[in-house]
């Protein structure tokens, strides 16, 4: 099993959401989050005063798959997050050795 994690735009989540659901994927998990990259930040203006903020506002979408659906996945939120600027995110895929579901104590895939 792999865990796919995208850090992506919010104004993306809808499509990004559509993209999983349309391809079969049945949950993901959401946070608001706030970083930087290449980015850096970028300016804002307040009362005639510029300042930089250098955390900017992102979403994690957190999805856990079987092995063979991560290339899949990856793709689907590729094509719906990318909009060609710097800031688009990234995507992060790990290995996951185990998941339980508390309320049945299901594994593995069962417990998705």
């Amino acid at each position: 099993m792999k865990k796919v994690e995208a850090i992506i735009r919010p104004f993306k989540l809808d499509e990004v959401k559509i993209a999983l659901v349309n391809a079969g994927i049945v949950g993901m998990t959401v946070s608001e989050v706030r970083g930087f990259g290449r980015q850096k930040g970028q300016p804002e203006r307040y009362r005639g005063s510029e300042y930089t903020v250098e955390f900017l506002q992102k979403l994690k979408v957190e999805i856990v798959v079987e092995d063979d659906q991560t290339d899949m996945v990856v793709e689907k939120i590729i094509a719906a997050a990318r909009t060609g600027e710097i800031g688009d995110g990234k995507i992060f895929v790990t290995s996951v050795d185990k998941i339980i579901r508390i309320r049945t104590g299901e594994s593995n895939m069962e417990a998705i």
